[in-house]
């Protein structure tokens, strides 16, 4: 391990600004180190208080920062720093890129192409279906998915993706010795055994409300495109959309209900031309360069469904419906209705979803 990576590790423990580190390996001198740290005149030169920076000497020494990097590792914890081989590209020139990150996983899915998935943390019950669907087609064509681990779109998206056999990236809003939310821990490790996991924060950093937008710029910057499913006009996934702007990303947003609060900033960022409208998994794809792969899978399904069957499914295709509306389009006895709906439904070709309704899956 050489000397500046020691230096940035020793830097990460106090919570400083990525502008700070960036000032203070600037103004120590040619040698990037922490003896050079020691010797260097960075209260002279403005860059740190004398309280800081004596605070920091007690701690500025190579056999703790060796220890804290052993008893990270122990923990099954890997750290990369800016000027590391393995440091993700896709990070690497942003104004504000972390100098450190900590993660558990494959490091390399952090350079394949991907898409975030972010939106409410309350979707109803056309958001988780959106969700679920573009994310399987997107997982299924081999694009990783970003997200947040937050309730909600994001952890949908998580799940989805694992079930679909796809690759997962969560950024996390805090250490890994915080996992937060702590309801979705089991959700964290299995992404670390199966995608990514990852943080610019210490492990024993707590989130805050200042520490998720910090997050959001990681998910926006890992991703070559963000997709928006669902969201309120004042949802933290605003943060997402504009670091996205800011860099240049694809932006993508699944139109609603004009009148449901949790398609505000969906139809508001399509409306003013700031997202691409999707209504199809192709609308995001087709700038990938990939084709949706499990589309023949789908078609092969619908090929041995009999006519009943059939009619229930186009009464389907354009969006889900409630098992009342259903019964009075299909005009099919309620005995042949539910049987029909039982034997889709453990096909896998249909599921119900919360409220009474049902949508194709």
């Amino acid at each position: 391990m050489n000397d500046l990576k020691y230096l940035i590790i020793f830097l990460s423990q106090f919570d400083l600004a990525n502008s700070k580190i960036g000032q203070i390996i600037d103004n120590i001198g040619e040698k990037k180190s922490i003896s050079a740290f020691r010797k260097s005149k960075l209260v002279k030169n403005g860059v740190l208080t004398s309280e800081m920076f004596e605070k920091m000497l007690e701690a500025c020494d190579e056999k703790l920062v060796r220890t804290y990097i052993l008893n990270i590792q122990n923990k099954g914890i890997d750290i990369v720093t800016k000027f590391d081989e393995n440091y993700p590209e896709k990070l690497f020139n942003l104004d504000d890129a972390p100098f450190i990150l900590y993660y558990m996983g494959d490091i390399s899915l952090a350079n394949m192409s991907s898409l975030a998935v972010v939106g409410s943390r309350k979707p109803t019950a056309y958001g988780r279906m959106v969700t679920e669907r573009l994310v399987r087609d997107a997982a299924a064509a081999g694009v990783v998915i970003v997200s947040g681990l937050a309730f909600g779109v994001d952890a949908i998206a998580h799940k989805t993706c694992i079930e679909t056999g796809g690759k997962t990236i969560a950024v996390l809003g805090g250490g890994f010795e915080h996992i937060y939310p702590q309801e979705h821990f089991s959700l964290a490790m299995e992404i670390a055994k199966k995608g990514l996991l990852i943080s610019e924060f210490r492990p024993k950093k707590t989130a805050t409300k200042y520490s998720f937008p910090l997050r959001n710029r990681i998910i926006a910057g890992l991703s070559d495109g963000v997709l928006i499913t669902e969201a309120s006009i004042k949802s933290g996934t605003i943060h997402t959309k504009e670091f996205a702007l800011e860099y240049g990303k694809n932006i993508y947003a699944v139109p609603g209900n004009i009148y449901s609060i949790n398609s505000q900033l969906t139809n508001d960022i399509i409306k003013t031309c700031q997202a691409e409208c999707v209504t199809k998994s192709d609308d995001i794809l087709k700038d990938y360069k990939l084709i949706n792969e499990c589309r023949n899978e789908q078609v092969s399904m619908f090929d041995n469904v009999n006519e009943d069957e059939k009619n229930l499914l186009k009464l389907l295709k354009n969006g889900m419906k409630s098992i009342d509306d259903l019964t009075k389009e299909c005009k099919l006895s309620i005995n042949v209705f539910n049987s029909c709906l039982t034997t889709l439904e453990i096909r896998g070709i249909i599921k119900r979803m919360p409220g009474g309704y049902v949508a194709l899956n």
